[in-house]
């Protein structure tokens, strides 16, 4: 046996891609302590926290109208399946956290979907969950986003601004399904 045979399985890891974006970002540099484009390794059974206070937050955002910690995110696996995901929690007592349209209040907490937008105050990002098998640990990616990610990914999004097929089936029925639609030939 070769070395390669007897080496042990690779494992994929469960990346959490944060794309972030605030108005005054270039002014006020509120990211300024966010590694950005590297990928960061966090352990299973640690919360991911984001806040101002750098001493308690892994991901420090530097205003001072962010709570000392404004939110956590926590990967845990789902009940009798092999399947993981993310819970969010709003930590802040004074600013709501919104996940695409569910507000959250004050110690609420949910699961976050695949891809989604987190917005708390004028912060807007962008989370998108890339698969993974590992069990210790999971990564995260984050990103700065040039333009409002609001303006950017929901507004072709909204089913008014769509126009409805002859079929009638509206393309936002596809789209919250996480599927796109499909052309095919009427003669089939």
């Amino acid at each position: 046996m070769t070395s390669f045979e007897e080496a042990e399985t690779e494992e994929t890891v469960t990346c959490l891609h944060l794309t972030f974006y605030h108005p005054g970002q270039d002014e006020k540099m509120m990211f300024r302590c966010l590694n950005f484009c590297k990928r960061e390794q966090v352990r299973a059974d640690e919360a991911a926290k984001f806040g101002r206070d750098s001493s308690v937050c892994r991901y420090n955002l530097v205003d001072t109208r962010v709570s000392r910690i404004q939110f956590s995110l926590q990967f845990y696996r789902k009940l009798h399946t092999s399947e993981y995901a993310f819970e969010i929690k709003n930590l802040s007592k004074k600013t709501k956290l919104t996940v695409n349209q569910t507000e959250l209040g004050h110690l609420n907490k949910i699961e976050l979907p695949w891809k989604c937008i987190i917005s708390f105050g004028d912060y807007q990002i962008l989370a998108e969950i890339q698969e993974g098998e590992s069990v210790d640990y999971f990564e995260t990616y984050l990103h700065l986003a040039e333009a409002p990610i609001l303006q950017e990914r929901c507004l072709p999004c909204l089913p008014s601004l769509q126009p409805v097929p002859e079929n009638g089936i509206s393309p936002s029925l596809f789209l919250s399904q996480g599927k796109s639609p499909t052309e095919i030939d009427e003669n089939e």
